[in-house]
């Protein structure tokens, strides 16, 4: 076989997305800073001539060649992109397929180039607190199964004399335990699935992850009204003459292993129903030595049997949580999402468990001022798109959240999104003082309200019910290892963006940081108006880099 010709081909910053029909914005060569205790990410591209699938050998060298991880990007199907009316910030709208799943290379160094077909690879320079300090070269070669050049480019990465802070941020992604029982047809809780459980947990703690939505009953979290999501609850419940036998083993073996991986905080599964409060979430009970659902869509939530049953439940969880040593760290949820029409319903559910719950937040995501105004919830976490009222009363601590009801005007980061939109967020989160960030889909593998369950490699929108990508940010991959997606890759940076801006708060003050974001922006950034350049982003971050480091030497 004859050598090929060299092909076109270069460098990306990590916020472009590159579509096999589209020429993407190359460079033969890129510059960045990295700060210590970051994961620093960019790609090299490469375009298929010819009338035949090539094969590729991807190799990279560099001093520090040992911090360097190269996966391909894959394109995965989005038949449900955007919706009917979006804004313009959006690559597409057009079902297709789109960049997004990162994998290993095929047999450890080669991908395939289809024939007329953009292709690119994801480089992540992962910079332990302990990495050397320097300016150094990182070469990226493309070959033919000859050895033939096929394109070869080089990026200089300088990496600072500055160890990022921890993260203060509270950041949750739900995390759904039963989707990764129905993926792998393994037994709730078995050995297979907690060896699973675990592996999930090491990656979002990796990219940032620091709380745990904790089934102690199966989360009442989409879930069609009179349906089930397969039991994972974590706490063994018998009914003895009348009265309620608790066992916490399994929750105790949670709480060591989330502790083990880097979890900080637990956030106790939701008491009540979603969308109003109204009935009591699925708990299965051993009966008279027969395992049966005795509360669901068919218990009231307040006044009946589920009241009766909280208050016996609710004083042994919460002593459980004492002697394991989390009850600083633990926040309670009373249902998701109610709207204003729910308030009556939210209040009574409250009403029944908050004597038992005192010493704990209660956190709960909703968007109507009126909750927090009549001192119904303490702890509001209100969409992105809905968040302007909270800002204006100076709630204290407040939390947000976006999902797949913000499609217009502010941050999110569906498949169809530029890169940029997901990363302003870490610029948000700092200029308004965001205690918490929350999101409902790490790995949620079903259609919506559970229906069926999915092949989350084929179905990206919750079977066409949420523009694409909004259910997870990772793949389940061969083995129980989760594979990670570029907009996990991108919101990982965008949390490295804000721990850089507050070390540098810390250092010259916020109102220089501040000054610095506004004169770059060009005006105020809020939710809804910002900047959408990437360059915006880049240039920011590399300001702030490069003035840590100058703070770094006056030290």
């Amino acid at each position: 076989m004859a050598s090929l010709q060299k092909l076109p081909g270069g460098l990306l910053s990590s916020l472009v997305k590159v579509f096999p029909d589209a020429p993407p914005p190359v460079q033969n060569d890129l510059m960045l800073t990295a700060l210590l205790g970051e994961t620093v990410s960019f790609q090299a591209a490469i375009f298929g001539q010819g009338q035949n699938r090539r094969v590729v050998q991807v190799d990279v060298s560099s001093p520090i060649a040992h911090l360097v991880r190269v996966r391909q990007v894959e394109n995965v199907p989005a038949a449900y992109p955007a919706p009917v009316n979006p804004d313009e910030n959006y690559l597409r709208t057009q079902p297709g397929l789109y960049p997004d799943l990162l994998r290993p290379l095929l047999r450890g160094q080669e991908v395939y180039l289809a024939p007329g077909q953009w292709k690119s690879v994801w480089i992540d320079v992962e910079i332990s607190a302990d990495a050397p300090v320097g300016c150094f070269p990182i070469t990226v070669s493309f070959t033919d199964e000859e050895g033939a050049a096929l394109g070869s480019y080089t990026a200089q990465i300088e990496i600072l004399n500055v160890l990022l802070p921890a993260q203060e941020l509270i950041h949750t992604e739900w995390f759904h335990t039963d989707c990764l029982a129905d993926y792998y047809h393994v037994p709730a809780f078995s050995e297979e699935h907690w060896a699973i459980i675990e592996q999930f947990l090491r990656v979002a703690v990796k990219r940032g992850v620091n709380s745990i939505l904790t089934p102690v009953f199966t989360p009442p979290l989409d879930t069609a009204v009179g349906g089930e999501r397969t039991t994972v609850q974590l706490v063994d419940i018998s009914l003895c003459n009348g009265a309620y036998i608790v066992g916490f083993d399994k929750l105790k073996r949670w709480v060591k292993l989330c502790r083990s991986v880097g979890i900080r905080y637990f956030e106790i599964s939701h008491l009540f129903t979603q969308w109003g409060a109204r009935c009591a979430p699925k708990i299965v009970c051993n009966v008279d030595g027969v395992e049966k659902r005795i509360f669901g869509w068919d218990t009231p939530a307040t006044g009946g049997a589920y009241e009766a049953f909280l208050r016996a439940f609710l004083p042994a969880l919460t002593e459980q949580l004492c002697a394991l040593g989390i009850e600083k760290e633990t926040f309670f949820h009373i249902s998701d999402e109610p709207s204003l029409e729910h308030l009556d319903s939210y209040l009574a559910a409250k009403q029944v468990v908050a004597p038992y719950l005192e010493s704990f937040p209660i956190i709960d995501a909703l968007s109507n001022f009126d909750f927090y105004e009549q001192g119904v919830v303490q702890n509001p976490v209100p969409a992105t798109d809905h968040i302007e009222p909270f800002l204006q009363h100076q709630v204290p601590n407040l939390w947000c959240y976006y999902c797949c009801g913000q499609t217009r005007n502010v941050s999110n980061r569906f498949i169809a999104m530029p890169s940029a939109r997901n990363r302003i967020l870490g610029v948000q989160l700092f200029l308004y003082q965001i205690a918490g960030f929350l999101h409902w889909g790490f790995n949620f593998y079903n259609t919506m309200q559970s229906l069926e369950h999915i092949n989350p490699y084929e179905v990206t929108d919750g079977g066409l019910a949420v523009p694409a990508g909004d259910p997870f940010v990772v793949y389940p991959g061969p083995g129980g290892m989760p594979e990670e997606s570029i907009r996990l890759m991108v919101f990982d940076e965008l949390l490295a963006d804000l721990r850089a801006f507050s070390l540098l708060a810390q250092r010259k003050g916020r109102a220089h940081v501040i000054s610095l974001i506004e004169k770059l922006a060009g005006g105020p950034v809020t939710f809804s108006q910002y900047p959408h350049s990437d360059e915006f982003i880049l240039s920011l971050r590399e300001q702030v880099n490069r003035e840590l480091a100058q703070c770094a030497q006056g030290n």
